[in-house]
């Protein structure tokens, strides 16, 4: 055992000087050295190699504590069994007598005693060499009689205090067997310090050699380990520019390798994303300022730009002059819902390209909506004004149709025009005021160019004043409903009314408020999508007042709301109706719903399901304004209306104007021979009267007979009515 120590202590010198050799080899690498200028203890701080060394200990532990319990205890034991054996065999030889006489015990009273008294022998019995017992002295022995078949049999009481064995002749040169008893307890207690001190020279052992072991995986696995690492966590703190020491191991090795691999993978990803952020960052500087499908800068791009030039002064050090152009491609819609966005898309490429060609390399072509543009371009002494610059761009798309796909489109654009700084020294706001000058060019019937004004920018303040005083009016109750009396020609009777909207707007005027103007709000209303609550509104609140004059006057009337586009197509005007039906209680057919026919024609398959689906509620349906617009009669026979409304510029001029007399007196025959009632509007005198009455017209409404008055005045009306037309010949009827 202290030989094996002396070996282990020697491996473990050797190893610390191999380590501290190859660590001087390798000091002039600054990296390594600053790194792991405490790699014992980093690698004792490691949670792994606690777990290796703890793995290794156990290991050798183990390992010699099962030879020990197999095989060392026991070879131990019999060792010192066979020493007692060898003393007392000794003993006895040295003390048995020479006497002739076999028959005879050995041994005199007097050497038996001393035998007993001096040696480990307790007890003894002497046999001759015929296995003849002579004599025992002593304990008595558990052994009796010599077996000749097994004369090394040996007897170990339970207790290991005694231990029995037979000496044989040969042992004592003598013609005699002696089986002795010997103490054998001590044994035991030499037994257990030996396990003890094993034990001790075994858990030393186990830690030297699991010292040598660390050290040997520390230097040549956990520190490579350790440094690769600390070399993965730079990385990951830092993937662009990863912060990390050159490998001091060597390559050759798989360790080594290794690490040099995972070297080289992190300055290779760190290269690789810093070409992904150049590459992500170009794109996404494309996608953020430029137009995907054209190529040209977006509205962000625009403005940008717009705003660097506006900063820019010229030579004089004034401000240089520059024209703001915004197109909108006419009806462009048409094109993308008739012949497929990709056709769209094409003819917007060569707009843009055209746009690009046209103009000189300092001005700025840009898209900025579906379908609109925008151009910066300075001004000079030969384009001196923004005009000149729309002119020559909406000259360039009138000027030569477009070719997609072996198909020809003739497009049409309407241009906004302004000028920096005399349309405003803001970049947005010259951009705005170039707007506004687009949405007047399309107001004006498109396919033109107009210069930015300040009373168009008045206009759209004033648009924007009226939709902010109209939701407050939706708001606070200042809208109301006027009743304008509808007629039956031939019975003179009142058959219903038309609802129409009044808006009463209070101010700190004498008269406390005006009534403010269809003409201007409606149109307001249309635009920003609030004519749809309004429209809701206006039909509750109808369908209200006819069921109430009936329940208290019984005035049992049909009731005529005008549906907007808007209502029309955008919301569920069918379910709306029937609730509005299922909760005031009017009865369907009293109440007549009136579109315009130009809503009509916009989604022919639309509309006829709409109008089969209020059909079937039972409501009344009336085209408005018929004659106006346009109207397909394959498709109007398709319709499940049941009134034409003759329009009332019609009546006031059919006195006058044969041509007015004609388009009455045709739709009033077109309605009866479609089985359609015809209503008249707009008749203000009796000849307007005996005009309709002669062309066979059903029914009138007009001033004639009253003006839209307000709900108790409309029941005042009826109440006071003697169901005479020729009575409002006095007009002592009319309110």
């Amino acid at each position: 055992m202290p030989a094996l120590t002396n070996v282990i202590s020697i491996k473990i010198r050797d190893a610390v000087t191999e380590h501290r050799e190859e660590a001087g080899k390798k000091a002039d690498k600054h990296a390594f050295s600053s790194m792991f200028a405490s790699s014992p203890a980093k690698i004792w701080k490691s949670r792994i190699s606690w777990r290796i060394a703890l793995a290794v200990f156990m290991t050798i532990l183990l390992v010699q504590t099962c030879i020990l319990n197999f095989g060392a205890m026991k070879q131990f034991e019999q060792g010192r069994l066979d020493q007692l054996r060898e003393s007392s065999r000794a003993a006895l030889a040295a003390t048995i007598s020479t006497d002739s006489d076999l028959r005879r015990s050995p041994f005199t009273p007097a050497q038996a005693q001393r035998i007993l008294d001096t040696t480990d022998i307790v007890g003894m019995a002497v046999y001759s060499y015929e296995a003849d017992f002579i004599q025992a002295y002593g304990m008595p022995l558990t052994m009796t009689g010599i077996d000749f078949q097994n004369l090394s049999k040996t007897y170990l009481s339970r207790d290991k205090g005694s231990y029995e064995v037979v000496l044989r002749t040969s042992d004592l040169k003598r013609a005699y067997f002696i089986i002795a008893k010997i103490d054998s307890a001590r044994i035991q207690r030499e037994l257990e310090d030996y396990v003890k001190d094993t034990i001790i020279i075994m858990l030393f052992m186990s830690l030297f050699v699991t010292v040598v072991l660390m050290i040997a995986l520390g230097h040549w696995l956990l520190e490579p380990i350790l440094f690769m690492r600390a070399n993965l966590m730079a990385a990951y703190k830092n993937p662009e520019n990863p912060d990390i020491a050159p490998s001091p191991f060597d390559e050759d090795d798989e360790i080594g390798g290794a690490i040099e691999i995972a070297q080289n993978l992190i300055h290779q990803n760190a290269e690789n994303l810093k070409r992904v952020k150049s590459a992500a960052e170009d794109k996404i500087h494309k996608l953020a300022y430029y137009d995907s499908l054209t190529g040209l800068p977006n509205r962000i791009f625009f403005v940008q730009t717009l705003t660097e030039n506006s900063r820019q002064n010229g030579a004089d050090g004034t401000a240089n002059r520059f024209a703001i152009v915004t197109i909108d491609l006419d009806h462009f819609k048409d094109i993308n819902d008739s012949m497929g966005h990709n056709i769209g898309d094409a003819i917007l490429r060569s707009v843009g390209k055209r746009h690009r060609s046209s103009l000189p390399a300092s001005a700025t072509v840009s898209r900025t909506g579906e379908d609109e543009f925008a151009i910066l371009m300075p001004l000079s002494t030969d384009v001196n004004s923004a005009r000149d610059v729309g002119e020559r761009l909406l000259h360039m798309i009138r000027g030569e149709p477009f070719k997609v796909f072996n198909e020809t489109f003739q497009v049409r654009a309407s241009v906004g025009v302004a000028t920096f700084p005399d349309d405003g020294v803001d970049p947005d706001q010259v951009l705005k005021n170039a707007d506004i000058a687009l949405n007047r060019a399309k107001e004006e019937g498109r396919d033109t160019i107009k210069e930015y004004s300040e009373d168009f920018d008045l206009l759209v303040q004033q648009r924007f004043q009226i939709l902010r005083d109209l939701r407050d009016a939706l708001e606070h109750n200042q809208l109301s409903l006027h009743y304008q009396p509808q007629l039956d020609l031939k019975t003179g009777k009142v058959i219903g009314a038309e609802a129409l909207l009044r808006w009463w707007k209070p101010d700190n005027s004498k008269e406390g408020g005006s009534f403010i103007s269809p003409a201007d709000f409606i149109p307001v209303a249309e635009q920003s999508g609030l004519i749809v609550p309004i429209g809701e509104w206006v039909m509750e609140t109808a369908c209200k007042e006819a069921a109430r004059w009936k329940a208290q006057h019984d005035i049992d009337l049909r009731i005529a709301v005008n549906v907007s586009a808007a209502q029309f197509s955008q919301s569920d005007i069918c379910g709306f109706t029937q609730k509005v039906i299922d909760e005031t209680g009017l009865e369907p057919h009293r109440l007549e719903l009136e579109v315009t026919e130009s809503v009509f024609m916009d989604d022919i398959h639309h509309t006829i399901q709409t109008l089969q689906n209020l059909h079937a509620i039972g409501v009344e349906l009336a085209i408005d304004d018929f004659g106006t617009g346009y109207s397909s009669l394959s498709y109007l026979r398709q319709f499940p209306i049941d009134r034409l409304k003759i329009d009332q510029s019609f009546i006031r001029n059919a006195l006058n104007d044969a041509d007015d007399a004609a388009i009455a007196r045709t739709i009033v025959r077109l309605g009866h021979s479609l089985n359609l009632k015809v209503i008249a509007e707009g008749v203000e005198t009796s000849d307007h009267e005996a005009f309709l009455v002669a062309q066979g017209c059903d029914e009138v409404q007009g001033f004639r007979y009253s003006r839209p008055v307000p709900a108790q005045d409309f029941v005042k009306f009826v109440q006071n009515y003697d169901g005479k037309l020729t009575s409002f010949n006095t007009r002592k009827n009319k309110i």
